[in-house]
Order: C-alpha cells, then sequence, then structure tokens
C-alpha cells in the first residue's frame, strides 16, 4: 500500500510503527459555523483511509478533534450574545448528524481542546523550558527561528516568509512569524488558569496536544485538507518536535480543496453550503459518489451540473441493484485483486468506481439471470468497501417490490387500471419509483 506523504512529496510504502496496529489524527471542525459540503469532502477521504486500513487488517485508531475555542468560536459567540459552549455544542451535534446521514465509520475519540487544557499547558510548559518559547505579558510565543526545520512540510523557506511578512499589529512578537502557544484572555472572554495568567490555547498547540496525548509522541498519519499544510501543520510538526525531539507523525495525507465559483469553499468567502441543507435533494450515496469520483488529493469543484452528473451516476448504479436478483455466490478473486490494486495505489477510488461499470456494463449485456446475479454481488461488494450503504436501501424490500408490481401487472392485463394506479402512486409515495417501458417495468429507489 502507497501513500502520498506531504512531507516527503511523493508516494510512499506504508509501513505502520507497530506491526498491526495505525494511528490516525485528522482535523476535524472550528465549531463556529454549520458543517459543509467541502467539510465533509475532508471527512469522506479520511473515512476511505479507515475503511481501507480495517480492510487489511489494521486495529486502527481514528481520532477526529473539534475545535471548540479559538478566535472564531469567540466571534461567533459575540455575535449571537450567547455562550461559546452552546455554540460548539450546536454545530458538533450537526457534525455527527451529518457523518451519520453519510454513513461515515464512528472516529475512535472525537476530542474537544476544552477538554484537554491540563495537557495543553504542560507541552507549552515543555517547549518553554527547552528555549523554543517565550512569554510576554501573559502570552507565550513559539519562536520561530530556533527550530531548524521550519517549512520541512511546506517548502516554505523561512527567510522568504519572513522578508515577505506584513508588519504584524502583534508588536509583543520577537519574530512577526512567531506564532501564539497561549492567548492572554480580554475582557469578557472564556479563560483558564496558566502559569502565564488567565487565558487560553492557539489553534496550532490544541492539536499538537490532543494527538500526542491519545496516540503518543510519534504516531502513524496526520491528516486534514491542503489548506492547513501552512501554516497548521508546519506549526504543530514545530512545536511538538521541539518539545520532544523526535518526529511528529510519520506520514501526512492532505485532500484537496472543493470549491465553489473557483473559491474554496468556506464561511470567511461566504460561499459555503450547509450539508444538512441538502437532505431531501440527494441521497447520501450520490453525494459520496460525487466525492469519491475524483482522486482525494485532486481539487473537486461544486456546481448544479457535477452534482446531477453525480445523481445521474449513482441512479445508474441504483437501476442495477434494484432489477437483477441477488445472489449469494463467492466474490471473484479478481474482483478483489482490482479493488485492492487501486486502492493500494495511494486510494484511487476513481477507478474502483470505473471497475463497478466496467462490471455494470458486462452484466447488462448479458442475457444470463445468474451471470447478472453473480456481477451483482461483486459489485455490491465493491460499493460497501468504498462506504456506499446498499443494505435495506437496494436488497432487503426489493422482493416485496417485484411482488407488487407482478400484481400490478396482473391487474393491468386485466383492465383494472384503478387498482394497478393505487400501487404505483402508494410505492413513490414511499420513495420507489416506476417506469414502465417497452421491454418491461423497471422501478428505482429515490
Amino acid at each position: 500500500m502507497r501513500l502520498f506523504n506531504t512531507l516527503q512529496g511523493k508516494k510512499q510504502e506504508f509501513v505502520p510503527l507497530n506491526k498491526g496496529k495505525v494511528g490516525i489524527y485528522f482535523c476535524g471542525m472550528t465549531l463556529q459555523e454549520s458543517p459543509h459540503v467541502g467539510h465533509m469532502r475532508a471527512i469522506i477521504s479520511a473515512d476511505i483511509l479507515h475503511r481501507y486500513l480495517l480492510y487489511k487488517g489494521y486495529d486502527v485508531t481514528f481520532i477526529i478533534n473539534f475545535t471548540d475555542i479559538d478566535d472564531k468560536v469567540i466571534e461567533k459567540s459575540v455575535e449571537e450574545g450567547i455562550d461559546y459552549r452552546e455554540i460548539t455544542a450546536r454545530y458538533e451535534e450537526e457534525f455527527l448528524e451529518a457523518s451519520n446521514w453519510l454513513n461515515i465509520l464512528p472516529a475512535t475519540i472525537y476530542p474537544r481542546a476544552t477538554q484537554h487544557i491540563q495537557e495543553i499547558i504542560e507541552l507549552i510548559q515543555r517547549i518553554v523550558d527547552k528555549g523554543y518559547a517565550y512569554e510576554v505579558e501573559g502570552n507565550v510565543y513559539f519562536s520561530v527561528k530556533k527550530f531548524k526545520g521550519y517549512g520541512k512540510l511546506s517548502g516554505k523557506n523561512i527567510d522568504q516568509l519572513r522578508s515577505g511578512a506584513r508588519v504584524d499589529i502583534d508588536k509583543k512578537k520577537k519574530d512577526p512569524l512567531d506564532f501564539s502557544l497561549w492567548k492572554k484572555a480580554k475582557k469578557g472572554e472564556p479563560y483558564w488558569l496558566s502559569p502565564w495568567g488567565k487565558g487560553r490555547p492557539g489553534w496550532h498547540i490544541e492539536c499538537s496536544s490532543m494527538s500526542m496525548h491519545y496516540l503518543g509522541e510519534t504516531f502513524d498519519i496526520h491528516g486534514g485538507g491542503s489548506d492547513l499544510i501552512f501554516p497548521h501543520h508546519e506549526n504543530e510538526i514545530a512545536q511538538s518536535e521541539s518539545a520532544t525531539g523526535k518526529p511528529f507523525a510519520k506520514y501526512w495525507i492532505h485532500n484537496g480543496m472543493l470549491t465553489l465559483r473557483g473559491d474554496k469553499m468556506s464561511k470567511s468567502l461566504k460561499n459555503f453550503i450547509p450539508i444538512l441543507d441538502m437532505k431531501g435533494s440527494i441521497s447520501p450515496n450520490a453525494i459520496r459518489y460525487y466525492i469519491l469520483g475524483t482522486h482525494y488529493r485532486s481539487p473537486l469543484e461544486y456546481n448544479d451540473k457535477i452534482i446531477k452528473q453525480a445523481k445521474n451516476g449513482w441512479e445508474r448504479v441504483e437501476v442495477f441493484l434494484n432489477s437483477v436478483p441477488d445472489s449469494d455466490s463467492k466474490i471473484l478473486q479478481k474482483t478483489k485483486d482490482k479493488f485492492e490494486e487501486y486502492m493500494d495505489d495511494d486510494l484511487n477510488t476513481p477507478k474502483v468506481l470505473g471497475y463497478i461499470f466496467e462490471l455494470i456494463r458486462k452484466a447488462n449485456k448479458s442475457d444470463d439471470e445468474a451471470i447478472k446475479s453473480k456481477i451483482k454481488n461483486d459489485v455490491v461488494f465493491l460499493l460497501e468497501r468504498l462506504g456506499f450503504e446498499i443494505g435495506l436501501e437496494n436488497l432487503d424490500y426489493a422482493p416485496f417490490v417485484e411482488l407488487l408490481l407482478e400484481i400490478r401487472a396482473g391487474l393491468r392485463k386485466k383492465g383494472m387500471y384503478d387498482f394497478s394506479d393505487k400501487i404505483r402512486e402508494g410505492l413513490e409515495k414511499r420513495g420507489v419509483k416506476i417506469e414502465d417501458t417497452p421491454s418491461g417495468t423497471r422501478w428505482r429507489k429515490v
């Protein structure tokens, strides 16, 4: 299995630190807004990695954090005039609802920054004691110039960054590139007691502390959106390795951005689509199809045309699943081999989807129902490995729909169209679309 490691700038063979076990820390949401499609593109990418490692037989500890205290959270709290904890509880609940709707495997733990203030303070103290950070009037800053490896993840040159830095409004810093580990509380802001006075942690130190708390000072995989490479992940490396003297994460995995009208989908740009607003207009499987149809490292555009294509693509899969009887045949070794070949190559889900359609085309060309059923079995195997929720949606009640359609066909032959129409209307109310074609009646879930 080879993964693209941002730290090395190339694909590398994945070899975990401990045989048979994998620790993953994935940067989750800052809880100051509703989860949008861009957030869930990142989480579905992480879900695919999680699922495939489980498929390969690894014991996976998977951490997705919540940032529940930072400048943006406080700004939202002030804007709405309610306690920041109400804000963060609301958006955490929405995130978990969206994750469940999209059939994302639950993380092992969803830690919140505010649950780890003591660990954060202890980590900052280690950094200060080692001479990599300094305190000014209740604020603690990391001294970037003292960490010799700064820029190794992003490829940015520290001298160029410094010469191009804007005049920083924080005059307390010794260098414009220095970043906050601990922020002195302003009047009315939430705070915790620390050796440096009342304050709260900086954003970057939160993730270093939580990841090391659950996974150790060196762990296997750190992931997130490519927009986090600099400065967030670069700063995580600097502060963590300054404290421990050890490599922080072995592999750095980053997904590409989801864009809307050419810009990154984000609240700050006022161009985001809340994921839960899409309920009722698109199925979660169609959203997963849309996201997995593009390689996780590539940018992905969001617009009505692309979403319609995804809906149509998933509908083709549904039509096939609903029109072919089930089979208890074994999965072909060739199907497993193809799946592993594509997924071992940096989780190439577009190639897996392409192979699924290759199988569907092969089935559609065959007149042998037994062959079609065997192919369907392989298709379902692949879809489930990619996190598509098949189960009840396509299989369990299919025999009952088929029985109703047989009854409906008999009623139509006898000219009892009123009764046959009632069956059609009843099915459509329950999300089953009926299509009468020259070659027979077809149905699909909508």
